[in-house]
């Protein structure tokens, strides 16, 4: 706990036997109360992994359900154990967890009610391996939703976020896609509630055990936040009802 408050970790998994024990071993459990892995249909041993690691909740889906799927089951099962704050955390050691701390405390201390980690913030980026491409298409993307959301987010596209249960509760991320553009649409969500939301420096790891989407995803992901993004402007000016928003 920090400051009262329950932490819990959720982890999205997908074929991370690899990185699964490093992550995990990183966790500061001081004040983490709880760890939750939904393991998403993978082909390795995922949940081998996880069980001898002893996590306490391991949900294991039969089929693959997505990136937006998973996390889906996550957040849900996290509301269920009560927690106060559910930090995303991705189980491929892309995301260091001993930012975990100052991502909570933020929130714990009603700072912000959501913290991402920024990997734009600061050189780190492309210095860690992430690819010119993504690097490129991340600037470009984050420019496009804060002129649109009038927002000044250093980025959009992080998978290593904190957030207030309260704010979970809040918005209907069970309206949201299974792909990865779930991410984008959670924070479309919590803008339209009008929350406010902090970032803290996130240097990432690009290694070949790390999850990466190819550049043919990339390229539906990106025109997926488009189309979001559009959506949301033209539901705030009530011409058109966004299914996420409504």
């Amino acid at each position: 706990m920090i400051k009262g408050k329950k932490v819990i970790v959720v982890m999205p998994a997908y074929n991370a036997a690899k990185t699964l024990e490093q992550t995990y071993a990183d966790i500061p459990f001081d004040i983490v109360d709880e760890v939750i892995l939904v393991d998403d249909a993978s082909t390795d041993e995922t949940v081998k992994v996880a069980a001898a690691l002893n996590i306490k909740h391991i949900i294991a889906h039969d089929q693959n359900k997505g990136y937006g799927g998973n996390q889906k089951t996550c957040y849900n099962k996290a509301l269920e154990l009560n927690a106060d704050i559910v930090v995303m955390l991705h189980p491929d050691y892309q995301y260091n967890p001993k930012l975990i701390p100052s991502m909570v405390n933020l929130i714990a201390a009603n700072v912000y009610p959501v913290v991402i980690g920024s990997r734009i913030l600061g050189k780190g980026a492309m210095s860690n391996g992430m690819p010119a491409y993504k690097y490129f298409f991340n600037r470009c993307l984050s420019l496009f939703q804060n002129l649109m959301l009038s927002q000044k987010l250093s980025e959009y596209h992080t998978g290593f976020r904190a957030y207030s249960s309260d704010v979970l509760k809040e918005i209907n991320y069970m309206a949201n896609s299974d792909d990865f553009v779930f991410d984008n649409q959670v924070l479309l969500q919590i803008i339209a509630k009008k929350y406010v939301i902090g970032e803290i420096s996130c240097p990432a790891k690009y290694f070949d055990d790390a999850s990466s989407i190819n550049f043919s995803r990339s390229c539906r992901y990106g025109w997926g936040i488009v189309v979001n993004t559009f959506g949301f402007v033209l539901h705030k000016m009530k011409l058109r009802k966004l299914k996420i928003l409504s």
